[in-house]
C-alpha cells in the first residue's frame, strides 16, 4: 500500500516530540485518499513485564502516581501496573526490562522471556511496548525496588494472588491496559 507524506514539522520536542504530517495513503480500493493532516507522538519505545512468584502463585505489581490520570480522575491516579519502563538510546528491550524490574520491584529475575510487541494507541503514537514475562523467588530480592528517586518515582511494590488479581481485572480496580493485556495473557497460557 502506498504513503505520500507532503510535508512533515515538528510540534513539540520534549519528553515526548510530536509531528503534523499531511498525507495521502491508498485506500483498499487502489485509489488515493484526500490529503489528511496526522499527528504522531513520538515518546519513545517501551518494555513492561508480567512478574510471577510461581511458588506463592502471586504477581508482582508496582502501584505509582499518573499525572495524565490525575487529570481525569484525581482519585485514581495512583495506577496498579506490571513493571515498566522507557527504552533509552542505544539499549535493547531485554536489557531495559531487566533494569526496570531491579529499580522497581528490586528484583534480579529468572526465566524472562519475552511475549510480543504491541502498539498500546496506534491511532496517535508510534510507541511500541516490548511485553515480558519472568518469574522470580525470595532468593532474587537484591535490593527495596521502589524506583529511581532522582528521576522523581516513587513506587509501592504490591504482591497480590493470581486470583485476587483476575477479579480486580474483572471488577475494573486494574484499568492499566498493558496491565490488562498481560493478565490475560497469563490467564490464557497459564
Amino acid at each position: 500500500m502506498k504513503v505520500i507524506v507532503k510535508n512533515k514539522e515538528r510540534l513539540l520536542d520534549d519528553f515526548v516530540r510530536v509531528d503534523r504530517s499531511v498525507i495521502q495513503h491508498e485506500k483498499f480500493d487502489g485509489s488515493l485518499t484526500k490529503e489528511l493532516i496526522r499527528l504522531n507522538v513520538d515518546r519513545g519505545d517501551s518494555v513492561a513485564a508480567i512478574i510471577v512468584n510461581p511458588a506463592k502463585r502471586t504477581f508482582l505489581f508496582v502501584e505509582q502516581f499518573r499525572y495524565p490520570v490525575y487529570t481525569k480522575e484525581p482519585e485514581g491516579a495512583w495506577i496498579l501496573e506490571i513493571v515498566a519502563g522507557t527504552i533509552e538510546a542505544h539499549q535493547t528491550p531485554e536489557h531495559t526490562i531487566i533494569r526496570e524490574i531491579q529499580e522497581e520491584i528490586g528484583y534480579s529475575v529468572r526465566n524472562l522471556r519475552p511475549i510480543f510487541h504491541f502498539y498500546p494507541s496506534p491511532g496517535a503514537s508510534n510507541e511500541i511496548i516490548y511485553l515480558f514475562y519472568g518469574e522470580i523467588s525470595p532468593t532474587q530480592h537484591t535490593s527495596a525496588g521502589g524506583g529511581v528517586i532522582s528521576e522523581g518515582e516513587d513506587i509501592r511494590v504490591v504482591e497480590i494472588s493470581f486470583e485476587k488479581a483476575f477479579a480486580m481485572m474483572q471488577n475494573g480496580e486494574i484499568n492499566d491496559a498493558k496491565t490488562l493485556i498481560a493478565l490475560q495473557w497469563f490467564k490464557l497460557n497459564q
